[in-house]
């Protein structure tokens, strides 16, 4: 079977509002940090928390998607994330807010099923463009739901949120029982040699080692900011409440318009020089959050900035690893996203650490390091490898 563009739109629909269970916490931290009485920075641990969980899924359970139909597991897996959403819902302790986290980040999966599914019903020339079209969804999802819990936040409290997610994700369930298509698994071997064939990619293919390294710290940028700004904005010149904070999320959803984009390039022949593109953009948007004064101009550009460069790195590396092994798209996907998904959760609590240490300003200095080093690590596989400059 082949993907109508209907099908490729249904997918990334649901990729966006399941991917967006990871993010709403976000905007809310303020919120939590005064019902439960804690200070910002220590509420903000449910965010790399959440990441983590979704770091854990990716490397227990989406290899599964090579062993059993990855329809089915599809469904029971979003099943699962419907109650992580109503525990956290009703939490009354931030203890087990913090367990929900987990499980919500484990259980938000989804979409790394839904992406191995397409590449495998695309054709070899329209691969990277199906991709991009469902990582727009997923981007829009991530930067949406910012803006969105923001704003119910506000209005009616962080729970609701919670509530929310977990009635979207009921209706997904039926949407994805109807339409989506059975893809069969191509692993017969048992859940042991599963797991341990990974180890044999991670040594024979050079380039899933590259795009999981540059990914790691491209994550652990994004992340950290997106923790980090919510920080920023709540405290002085700013001050502001979680329905502007959420607001801005709207600015980073420019980012997702590029996916597409950087998809088609992704099918042409050198695809790398995507990498460098995407690095000097977060570099330049560093800068611009560095010299943002007590107007929001440079930051708002700097947040469309970021996430197109995001876009650029994340879309490219995740069509090259695509194209390694097609039978072990699954498990080429679980070490990639996993790896990226330990940074988003490191970045994360990187930013927490740094604004503790000097608030923004050193926050702006750890982030530039973090990228330049990822452009050594670009250059470094560019020699080695011989790769065009």
């Amino acid at each position: 079977m082949k993907l109508s563009r209907a099908d490729v739109l249904l997918m990334s629909f649901c990729t966006g509002l399941i991917v967006a269970n990871i993010y709403y916490c976000q905007p809310l931290i303020i919120l939590i940090a005064r019902e439960f009485q804690l200070t910002e920075s220590f509420a903000g641990r449910i965010t790399y928390l959440t990441q983590g969980g979704y770091a854990l899924g990716l490397l227990l359970l989406v290899p599964l998607g090579d062993m059993f139909e990855r329809k089915k597991q599809i469904l029971v897996i979003t099943g699962v994330a419907i109650v992580a959403l109503l525990m956290a819902g009703f939490s009354r302790s931030f203890l087990l807010l913090q367990f929900a986290s987990v499980l919500i980040g484990a259980s938000s999966i989804v979409p790394q099923l839904i992406l191995p599914m397409a590449a495998n019903l695309s054709s070899d020339e329209n691969r990277g463009h199906t991709i991009g079209i469902i990582m727009s969804g997923l981007l829009v999802g991530i930067l949406g739901s910012r803006a969105i819990s923001g704003s119910i936040g506000y209005l009616w409290g962080w729970r609701a949120m919670f509530f929310i997610a977990a009635g979207l994700c009921f209706l997904l369930l039926f949407l994805m029982a109807k339409r989506f298509p059975k893809s069969l698994p191509s692993f017969t071997g048992t859940y042991r040699q599963l797991m341990y064939s990974m180890w044999g990619y991670i040594k024979s293919q050079p380039v899933l080692r590259e795009a999981s390294i540059i990914n790691f710290l491209a994550f652990a940028i994004l992340s950290s900011f997106w923790t980090t700004m919510v920080l920023f904005l709540a405290n002085p010149p700013f001050e502001f409440q979680s329905l502007q904070i959420g607001l801005f999320g709207i600015a980073g959803a420019a980012g997702a318009l590029a996916a597409p984009l950087v998809g088609k390039w992704s099918d042409g022949k050198d695809t790398r020089k995507n990498l460098m593109i995407g690095l000097v953009l977060q570099l330049i948007s560093i800068a611009a959050f560095y010299f943002t004064g007590s107007t929001l101009y440079l930051f708002v550009a700097g947040i469309i900035l970021i996430d197109i460069g995001q876009q650029a790195i994340h879309v490219t590396n995740q069509t090259r690893i695509y194209a390694l092994v097609p039978e072990a798209r699954n498990r080429l996907n679980t070490i990639f996203m996993s790896v990226s998904f330990v940074g988003a959760a490191s970045g994360s609590a990187m930013g927490l650490w740094l604004w503790d240490k000097g608030q923004w300003p050193v926050y702006c200095f750890g982030a530039a390091v973090v990228i330049l080093l990822n452009i050594c690590i670009y250059q470094f596989y560019r020699v080695k490898f011989k790769y065009p400059a």
